[in-house]
Order: structure tokens, then C-alpha cells, then sequence
């Protein structure tokens, strides 16, 4: 994979900022992307000086930060970019807050202007009222997509099972219900203060652009911005689940599900990638080995599914499937930990880990057709790894794998305890939580 380079430059401002430039002159776009270095995990550390820690207030910070600045009125964010043809976003999750927009290359001084204006200039234009208003979003994001939600709340039930207490992995990113309704203007300027600052960001600019003019602009609305104060450190004492964790609660839907997780490393470590593939083994195509037995052969679910999750701070590996009407869930367990037994006793074909290398390959460098996720890829190797330009690097993980790592890594992570976690239909269950 060595030919899977990208000629990038990266630098940094006075202000401690991080840049990297990415000049791409096949079509008249620029991707602009900024990472914060703050995602939930960070609402552990010691950011206020209050010490009162709440769940949530990154999740709230993508909202907020697109509710005007200084100079930039509330939702022009938005009307500026798409006015100007083009796209905008944000995304949250437990490592990272970040911003992105893609628009003709003419127009990317608007959207370094918009950036540096809410990185420079957010909390003046802050009142009761805006706050106010994005709690009420947020709320209503976290009825939607949680409680109201089919198997919703599984996912924050289960990262408690998993995590220990003073794990910063422990709580969803959207926060507490009564965290999130209790935010004031005290802890969004606080948290703001504490970690949307240049020194704990990383601007990518991908595409139409001349360097040397780039460059001028960024200084330009960048270098001024000064860091309010040194970022809080996230310090942690992790711990191992002691002994399996069991959790069943009761909600509306028909169907009876179950996840098993198992706690892993974190992402870049020697088992990662090994564990991705394995994931995609069991159940990323049809002929995936838990759908082929689960689903087709002996039909007692309507689906199942695996995935490895690894960030900055750990890892996890799950396993979720939804027992067909009158299917046992104890049935699909036994086959689950059946089906990971015989990987880590016999192993798998080596014709079967090269087919599902070549998808991971594929998938891969497809998704870099687009600009807007090619520049984020920048941002994602230049925090974990310090190195954006790490394409070649990352592939080639993979490409290495051999079959007796992935019998290696399932018999080192996945022999071990785990967190299970039952979803039951009200009509039928019983709750314990």
C-alpha cells in the first residue's frame, strides 16, 4: 500500500494551533475540517472549577457553536455557507468535536472567517436565551433517539456494564438527561475556556487552494486567537470487568435482542486492526460466519452484527443479535460463544481473511473519492498518531494480519469476562434495573 500517499504540509501557528494543507486542483471545491481535541471523555477531567462534572456538554457545544458569534448573527453559519454552494456540518464523539464545510474554492476565506469567529469570538455572543434553546434541542435529540427510540437506551447501558465508574468511555455522548438539563451559562463558558482554543485544535484545509495564499488567510483570521489556559488533564484509573455483567431491562418492541461486549485496547494498538477484521468475519457480508448460522442456517434471528470499537482511551468488541419471533436468546448466545471458541481453536482460511482484507481495501479507497472525508481522515491520523498523512500506514495493518493473529487477539480479549445485556418486550420480561 506504500503507493497511498497524499503531498501534504503541516504546520503550526504562534498560538499553538495545528495546520495541514492539502492542495487538490482537479475540481474548483475546498474542504474545510477542525478538530477539537474534546469530545465526552473530556467532561471527566478537571474543568471547572466548581468540580461539578456533567454528562453532555461536548454534545451541547456542536450545537452551540453554530448558534452565532461576535461578529456572525445566530444560524448565519448556516445561511453563509449554503448561500455561498456550499455544505456544513459537526460531529461529537468521545474523543473529538469537530466542524467541517465543502464550498467553491472561492468562498474559503468566508468559511476560515466563520471558524476562527466561534473558535475566537463565541462566548460574547452567548445569553440565557440561545442556551435556553439548544438545551430544549438537545433534549428532544435525546427523547428521540434514546428514550422513544426502539432499543435505544442499550447503548449507554451498555458502556456502563463495560467501563468501570472513573472510565471517561463510561457515558454516552449525548449526556444525562438531568445533566443536560441542568447546563447553565456558568459551565458552557467554563468548558468552552477550557478546551475550544487554539492550542487544542487542528485545521485542515483540502483541495482548490494555492499554499502560499492559504496560508495568508489562516494567519489572518487564526494567529491572533489567543489560549485561554492549559488544557485539563484527563487522568483515569481503568479497570478490567472482574466478572461477567449481566443487565436485562424491558422496552417497547417486539423482538427480544441481546449484546455481549468485551473490553479491548485502544485504537492503533497491535490488536485493532486484527479485531476490525475479525468483526467483519463474523457478520459483514451475508456469508459472514454468525449470519450464515444464525440467520440462514438455523433461523432463529432476524439479524446480527459485530463490531470493534478503539479510541484514545480503550476499546470494546460487541456482538448484538435480534432473536426471531419464538427464538431463543440463550440459543443465540451458546451460538455466539460457540462460533469465537472455534476461532480461537481452529483458526480461520486464509482465502477467507484475504477476502475480507480486500473489502476493508476497497471500502477504504472508495471513501476517499470524497473530499470532505478525505480531510478529515487528515485530522483523525494527525491527533491519534501525529502524522497525517497516514494512509499507506493504516491500510497495511491490515494487510498484515495473518490468521494466527486473529486466533491470537480472540483468545486474548474475548476469552475473557464480558458485559451481556438483555432487551425485552414489556409484555414478556421481567426488569431488574
Amino acid at each position: 500500500m506504500k503507493y497511498l500517499t497524499f503531498c501534504t504540509e503541516k504546520y503550526s501557528l504562534k498560538n499553538g494551533m495545528e495546520v495541514i494543507l492539502y492542495p487538490q486542483r482537479n475540481m474548483p471545491l475546498v474542504s474545510v475540517n477542525i478538530w477539537y481535541r474534546t469530545g465526552s471523555a473530556n467532561e471527566q477531567s478537571e474543568w471547572n472549577p466548581l468540580n461539578k462534572k456533567k454528562t453532555g456538554l461536548a454534545h451541547l457545544f456542536e450545537h452551540m457553536m453554530f448558534q452565532g458569534s461576535l461578529n456572525v448573527p445566530k444560524e448565519m453559519h448556516f445561511k453563509y455557507i449554503q448561500e455561498a454552494g456550499g455544505t456544513l456540518n459537526g460531529s461529537t464523539n468521545f474523543d473529538k468535536t469537530n466542524y467541517y464545510e465543502k464550498l467553491p474554492s472561492n468562498a474559503l476565506e468566508l468559511a476560515l472567517w466563520l471558524e476562527s469567529d466561534r473558535m475566537g469570538f463565541l462566548l460574547p455572543a452567548l445569553t440565557e436565551e440561545k442556551l435556553s434553546n439548544q438545551i430544549g434541542v438537545v433534549k428532544n435529540e435525546r427523547l428521540e433517539r434514546y428514550e422513544n427510540q426502539p432499543y435505544g437506551l442499550a447503548w449507554e447501558k451498555l458502556l456502563s456494564l463495560v467501563f468501570g465508574e472513573a472510565h471517561p468511555y463510561r457515558n454516552s455522548t449525548i449526556g444525562k438527561m438531568e445533566d443536560i438539563l441542568s447546563f447553565t451559562i456558568e459551565d458552557v463558558t467554563n468548558f468552552f475556556n477550557a478546551f475550544y482554543q487554539p492550542m487544542n485544535a487542528s485545521l485542515v484545509v483540502a483541495g482548490d487552494i494555492e499554499i502560499s495564499e492559504t496560508k495568508k488567510l489562516i494567519e489572518k483570521y487564526f494567529d491572533g486567537i489567543e489560549n485561554n489556559s492549559q488544557i485539563p488533564p484527563l487522568d483515569f484509573v481503568d479497570s478490567t470487568i472482574k466478572e461477567n455483567a449481566f443487565y436485562s431491562y424491558e422496552d417497547n418492541v417486539s423482538l427480544e435482542r441481546i449484546y455481549l461486549a468485551w473490553k479491548t485496547d485502544k485504537n492503533f494498538s497491535p490488536d485493532d486492526a486484527v479485531l476490525d477484521i475479525l468483526a467483519d468475519l463474523l457478520t459483514g457480508t451475508k456469508g459472514g460466519r454468525l449470519i450464515k448460522t444464525l440467520v440462514f442456517e438455523k433461523q432463529i434471528a432476524i439479524d446480527v452484527s459485530a463490531f470493534h470499537f478503539s479510541g484514545k482511551y480503550g476499546g470494546f468488541f460487541v456482538i448484538s443479535s435480534t432473536a426471531k419471533q419464538g427464538g431463543s436468546i440463550d440459543e443465540i448466545k451458546s451460538v455466539i460463544l460457540d462460533e469465537l471458541n472455534k476461532v480461537i481453536k481452529n483458526g480461520i482460511e486464509g482465502e477467507e481473511l484475504q477476502t475480507s482484507k480486500a473489502r476493508i481495501n476497497s471500502s477504504f479507497i472508495y471513501s476517499l473519492q470524497n473530499l470532505d472525508i478525505l480531510a478529515n481522515q487528515f485530522n483523525y491520523y494527525n491527533y491519534y498518531i501525529g502524522s497525517p498523512d497516514s494512509f499507506a500506514f493504516d491500510l497495511n495493518r491490515y494487510e498484515n494480519v495473518e490468521p494466527f493473529h486473529i486466533k491470537s487477539s480472540a483468545g486474548k480479549f474475548l476469552l475473557g469476562n464480558y458485559a451481556e445485556l438483555r432487551v425485552i418486550p414489556k409484555q414478556r420480561g421481567n426488569n431488574n434495573g
